[in-house]
């Protein structure tokens, strides 16, 4: 099931980079960055780490960035 989870994340990330080429609009590649973070994350097998809740809240960070930055450039 981690497998199938991780594989449609990078299904998404690749819908998200092939719109962002089309349209240049930068909200794409921060979801597409944040899609593939966490498809690595779910990757990993490392369940008494750290690491994937750092992944976790970097990709959410990304996200947030992405929002923000696509509302600072509309005024």
């Amino acid at each position: 099931m981690r497998g199938a989870l991780a594989m449609g994340l990078l299904v998404g990330a690749g819908f998200f980079f092939r719109f962002w080429r089309e349209s240049r609009d930068r909200l794409f590649a921060f979801f597409a960055v944040a899609l593939l973070l966490m498809s690595v994350n779910r990757s990993l097998n490392a369940e008494e780490s750290l690491v994937p809740y750092l992944i976790r809240l970097l990709s959410y960070l990304i996200i947030i960035a992405g929002i923000v930055d696509k509302n600072v450039r509309r005024t």
